[in-house]
């Protein structure tokens, strides 16, 4: 059957003439297998082609869902970092409030936490991460010692303020708002004196402030010293406690008395540029035991 010889006659429409062809079993049959094949060829990559559909599309989901997953994350560690913030800025002002009551003489009870990522910059040392799942881990972690953290800052504020009610009188003689408006030019820092160009030890705040800016008491106290002081030029002291003082310099104007008792607020002087100054600026001095210590420890607003 494969080595006969068939013949196919075509014929014209109305010539009364044909064609006549020749061929071979194999080949028909060859023609049939070629036929057949396309067709199963057609009917394999339609099917490929609709399966390549439908997982391109489920990509592009996948895509998609991962894009706004990241994009909360993102959110979410935005949250984290300005929630990391204001745990720090309570830490901060417990620290001061500390510091003011003197409630941490053995220094256990203000040290800060060590080891955990609070500590840390979140947006830095996790949004690297490129695994989903870790990077979600990390921050259920993350969350999970910041409440921990939140929950003994609770406490320490407890303390504190059972401290403050058993002594009320000790805040109310804390130096612990600004006592003039204006911005700090020179900080409780080493610097380069503006008159020798020597390296020197500024021992207070330097608000700088036009002249006639009214001058506060940062707390109660009595008035010790109110005159001109040398290099201070006019200048003020107060005495809030057997161990803290402050001192007001190159004032303007004086507007207490020695020996007077001063509550928190109540006007005291006015800026100026007496003494040993640059320009008019109010340089601001807080005394421990006669020690200056930096007075932005004791500044709650």
């Amino acid at each position: 059957m494969l080595f006969r010889k068939y013949h196919i006659v075509v014929f014209k429409d109305k010539q009364g003439s044909c064609k006549k062809f020749q061929l071979r079993g194999w080949f028909i049959v060859f023609l049939l297998l070629m036929t057949v094949s396309m067709a199963a060829g057609n009917v394999i990559l339609w099917k490929k082609y609709a399966e390549h559909s439908r997982i391109e599309q489920g990509l592009n989901i996948a895509e998609k869902t991962v894009q706004e997953q990241k994009t909360q994350l993102l959110s979410l560690s935005q949250k984290i970092t300005s929630l990391q913030g204001n745990l720090n800025r309570i830490r901060d002002f417990d620290s001061k409030l500390r510091v003011m009551i003197n409630l941490d003489q053995d220094g256990s009870q203000a040290a800060a936490p060590k080891g955990g990522p609070a500590n840390e910059n979140f947006s830095k040392g996790y949004l690297p991460l490129y695994r989903q799942e870790l990077l979600a881990r990390k921050m259920h972690e993350f969350l999970r010692q910041l409440n921990v953290e939140a929950r003994l800052e609770e406490v320490r504020q407890q303390e504190i303020m059972h401290t403050l009610r058993s002594n009320q009188n000790i805040l109310e003689a804390t130096p612990s708002i600004w006592p003039t408006s204006g911005w700090v030019t020179s900080g409780f820092a080493w610097r380069t004196s503006p008159f020798t160009g020597k390296r020197e030890f500024h021992k207070g705040l330097d608000i700088s402030a036009p002249r006639g800016t009214p001058v506060y008491a940062p707390a109660r106290a009595s008035v010790t010293f109110a005159g001109r002081d040398g290099s201070y030029g006019l200048s003020i002291r107060l005495k809030h406690n057997a161990s803290l003082s402050t001192r007001f310099a190159h004032l303007n104007r004086i507007a207490i008395k020695s020996g007077k008792e001063v509550t928190r607020g109540e006007l005291i002087g006015y800026v100026g540029n007496t003494g040993r100054s640059t320009g008019p600026h109010l340089h601001y001095e807080v005394r421990l035991n006669g020690v200056p210590v930096n007075p932005k420890r004791y500044i709650l607003n």
